[in-house]
């Protein structure tokens, strides 16, 4: 392309008396310097000859001397009303030489009269055969009428058929057109002419260089019999002249371009329909790519959805436990894959509707149920039922844990409680004291006093089992049926017990009348006793008792607890060795008088032996108490360990979340650089986002290890794993979605043919007038910033009209907001050419030489392959008048390209 742009500052060379009608002053100008070949005029004969016979015979008749049958005019009045398609004056039919004068000064007047300046040739040298001076004429008629319309980017006659053969030669090995004689004389130029146009008529890769006249033969054979093109050369002449008469060869090759301009037609309808058919193809393409996309999305969340809404379980701990490990598998693994599905599907739904717009379509609506925000309204519900499954999934482990802890504590205090009611109610049942002696009665009395204030302290232990046991109802415990049963029996135990009791107090009351002598000493061993021994077994219950904490004060409290009751233990002690001692003295004092049973103490079953053993029980069990506490304190300050790792992690990534959000942010404004700068950093924030990743990644497993340690609070941080994830997703969101506006924006700007100061202009006045930031504008405000690119629009009711027009246009479902993506799409529509219907209407009538139908032939033959297939299958029959079979409608199909069909 380089070489024919250069070749452009050699053509002033042909400029000087081509164009003028100076052929004589050449002529002899070429004498004078030796370069006049005599061959030439030989050559010019033949060729002439063969261009006026080429229009001669559309009137029926032709010349065979050139220099004797245009002497009388007739001829050449004939050949000038030919070429012209107009009438000359009425010919002169004497035979005297006046005639013949008059005849061709009326030729040569015609020629004037189009402009054209006729130097040194007169109407006697043609009547009197000057062989020059006639070649001169005709060369003159060939210029004014075959080669002076010829135009090639503004440059006429010999400079633009120059150039438009240099053009179409260029592609073509050993081809180098610089001139209308030497460039020609191997015959290559002329076949790359006609395979450039033609390549069904020969094979250019088979030519040689060293074959001229085989080529010039081949060319000049072809065109005559496929191109109907006369043979105006003679391929001998061309080859053995040292510089072959240019007159000659451009007289032939204007033939050439006046035949393959009819083509060069064809060729450029043909493109603009393959065109226009390709972007349809294109677009039909990504409207099935986004249906099997949203359908696949959807049919997910539809499987989905109802597995996160399910909360159900069977109220065991290891079950909720695996429904736990699977809800993290989901996130991790199943979740990740379809968000950038979701997005993905966004984009290409952004491209298309960008396309179609570009292209002059309508917008695509997908079917129903499958819209962008049908989509995003799924995709809400499916993050709200997964937000609703994590937090049943946290409760109910807090809840199952509770309830195990619950379950084993009445499973203890029921254990103790029927341990010690085990042989009550024979005992109460007794009529032991029938055959007592007073003081043996008043030792029952005692006793069962004794037993009443065990009774009673038990109380609270009864009401504490049956308390635990409505929790458990409360809270849904599995094996509520079996809790209930033993509650139950303890209750209907304790029942008969005070009923038994009372009437074991009635009977001792009324024998105590008879009897009166009381062991003082069992009495009080037996009154500090009880309380002593209720007291050991609270506080043993009390070692044993289980705990549930969550945090470092709650296991430092009960660490304060157990260190308060280890000062009441001297106390204690104390109390022991004195019970002890009321023991040994009441065994002392029946050895030493006798006392019949004296030992036996009537006022309760307990001995100094059981005393001193649950003492040394409880001794025992402190130290135990201290290892369980302080083990609970390793684990509680290791979660604060945790905790703390968390929170230093999450407030790492939270705040660059949020930076990068607003980055991303500021660069979605528009007012950073050119669009491609704005991509080049979307793509470094896209890119910074997959480096930091691992950062997520250590935070999730960090968090995961939290859970498994079953912490839910974190006093260290606000911010939480479910908010991270969120911002996380927000931020690949929002820079996918900047992304795809600015390719958007690239796609308008170089399909549009807008500047970037244009763009920029669009921008910064939207920009202006978007007050909120929202992305968008509202009537008022596009109004406004309408007005302030230069648009008029009135205020009156001819510019609300004017403004009602553009609103249409921009917002045609009413929404009440424009985006910037519309607002640049109107703009660039306002000031560029896009397709329309009647253009591709008008190719259409082309390739079918102006018929109001078209055939499948004509489509194979102008179209390629596929698209002439992509035609045929959607074209509907033509039904009008004059149609032949398989005529097919190509002005409806044009219409539905740019309207609603099922195209």
């Amino acid at each position: 392309m380089m070489e024919i742009v250069d070749n452009r500052h050699n053509m002033s060379q042909y400029k000087q008396n081509s164009e003028d009608g100076g052929y004589m002053e050449q002529e002899e100008e070429w004498e004078r310097e030796g370069l006049l070949d005599p061959a030439w005029e030989k050559q010019q004969r033949k060729t002439f000859t063969a261009w006026c016979n080429s229009h001669l015979r559309k009137a029926n008749t032709n010349i065979d001397n050139i220099e004797e049958d245009f002497r009388n005019g007739l001829k050449l009045m004939l050949l000038l009303e030919v070429i012209s398609g107009e009438t000359l004056a009425k010919p002169d039919r004497g035979k005297m030489r006046f005639h013949k004068i008059a005849n061709v000064n009326k030729a040569l007047d015609f020629i004037a009269n189009k402009g054209v300046k006729l130097v040194s040739i007169g109407a006697e040298e043609i009547v009197d055969g000057n062989t020059k001076m006639t070649l001169g004429l005709i060369w003159t008629i060939i210029l004014r009428f075959a080669i002076q319309d010829i135009s090639v980017e503004e440059m006429t006659a010999k400079e633009g058929l120059l150039l438009w053969c240099q053009r179409k030669t260029a592609p073509y090995k050993n081809v180098n057109v610089q001139n209308f004689h030497l460039s020609w004389k191997d015959g290559l130029a002329f076949c790359a002419l006609i395979h450039r146009h033609r390549p069904d008529l020969l094979d250019y890769s088979k030519l040689s260089k060293d074959n001229p006249l085989e080529n010039l033969n081949l060319a000049f054979d072809i065109a005559e019999k496929h191109l109907n093109i006369p043979r105006m050369l003679d391929a001998e002449d061309i080859n053995n002249s040292p510089m072959p008469d240019e007159r000659a060869v451009m007289t032939y090759i204007s033939s050439y371009y006046h035949t393959f301009s009819g083509a060069q037609q064809a060729e450029t309808a043909a493109n603009r329909i393959c065109k226009v058919l390709k972007v349809n193809q294109e677009n039909e393409r990504l409207m099935e790519e986004y249906e099997r996309l949203a359908s696949d999305l959807l049919e997910w969340i539809r499987r989905t959805t109802p597995w996160l809404k399910n909360k159900t379980t069977d109220n065991q701990l290891a079950t909720v436990q695996k429904k736990l490990e699977e809800f993290r598998a989901y996130r991790r693994v199943h979740k990740p894959p379809r968000v950038e599905q979701k997005a993905k599907l966004e984009t290409n739904f952004n491209t298309l509707q960008t396309k179609l717009r570009l292209s002059n379509r309508p917008a695509y609506i997908p079917t129903e149920g499958k819209m962008v925000s049908d989509i995003g309204n799924a995709w809400k519900g499916l993050e709200h039922a997964e937000k609703g499954f994590e937090e049943w999934l946290l409760s109910e482990m807090m809840r199952l844990e509770r309830l195990d802890h619950l379950a084993q504590k009445f499973k203890h205090k029921a254990d103790i409680h029927e341990e010690w009611t085990k042989g009550k109610e024979a005992m109460l049942q007794s009529q032991d004291f029938r055959n007592c002696r007073l003081n043996e009665v008043k030792a029952l009395k005692k006793k069962h006093e004794a037993f009443e204030s065990d009774l009673a302290a038990h109380q609270d232990r009864v009401e504490q089992i049956a308390a635990i046991a409505q929790e458990l109802n409360s809270l849904d415990y599995y094996d509520s049926a079996g809790v209930n049963a033993r509650c139950q029996r303890i209750c209907d135990q304790w029942d008969r017990l005070g009923s038994l009791s009372q009437k074991r107090s009635s009977a001792l009351e009324e024998a105590e009348r008879v009897l009166e002598k009381v062991d003082l000493l069992h009495l009080e061993f037996a009154k500090r006793a009880a309380p002593f021994n209720n007291w050991l077994d609270g506080a043993r219950e009390d070692l044993v008792d289980m705990f549930i904490v969550h945090t470092v004060e709650e296991i430092q409290g009960l660490v304060e607890a157990h260190e308060q009751f280890k000062q009441t233990l001297g106390e204690a002690d104390k109390e022991h060795s004195s019970i002890a001692s009321l023991s040994q003295e009441v065994q002392s004092i029946a050895t030493q008088y006798q006392i019949p049973g004296g030992i036996e103490n009537p006022y309760t079953t307990l001995t100094a032996r059981d005393i001193t053993n649950k003492w040394t029980e409880v001794k025992q069990l402190v130290p135990k108490r201290d290892q369980t506490l302080q083990s609970e304190q390793q684990r509680q300050l290791r979660n604060e360990g945790l905790r703390r790792k968390f929170a230093e992690k999450a407030n790492g990534v939270g705040p660059w979340i949020e930076q990068q959000m607003d980055s991303v942010a500021a660069i979605g404004m528009g007012m950073s650089g050119t669009l491609e700068d704005q991509l080049s950093k979307l793509r470094q924030y896209e890119n910074a986002v997959n480096v930091y990743r691992p950062h997520m990644d250590e935070l999730e497993r960090t968090h995961q290890e939290v859970q498994e340690n079953m912490i839910f609070e974190n006093r260290y941080t606000h911010y939480t794993m479910e908010t991270l994830r969120v911002g996380w997703e927000q931020l690949m969101t929002s820079i996918h979605r900047n992304i795809n506006e600015v390719e958007n924006q690239i796609l308008t700007r170089d399909s549009k043919g807008i500047t970037t100061e244009q763009l920029n202009e669009f921008r910064v006045s939207f920009n202006h007038f978007d007050k909120n930031r929202t992305g968008r504008l509202n009537d008022q405000e596009l109004r406004s910033c309408l007005v302030s690119l230069g648009y008029s629009i009135r205020n009156d009711k001819q510019g609300d009209s004017d403004f009602r027009r553009i609103m249409n246009i921009v917002d045609p479902n009413n929404t009440g907001y424009v985006s910037f993506d519309t607002f640049l799409d109107f703009m660039t529509r306002e000031s560029t050419d896009t397709d329309t219907a009647e253009q591709i209407i008008d190719s259409f009538r082309i390739l079918a030489s102006d018929k109001p139908f078209i055939t499948a032939d004509d489509l194979r033959r102008e179209l390629p392959p596929d698209q002439a297939e992509y035609c045929i299958q959607r074209m509907a029959p033509y039904k009008g008048p004059n149609a032949v079979v398989g005529a097919l409608d190509y002005m409806s199909f044009s219409t539905a390209l740019y309207g609603e069909s099922d195209l």
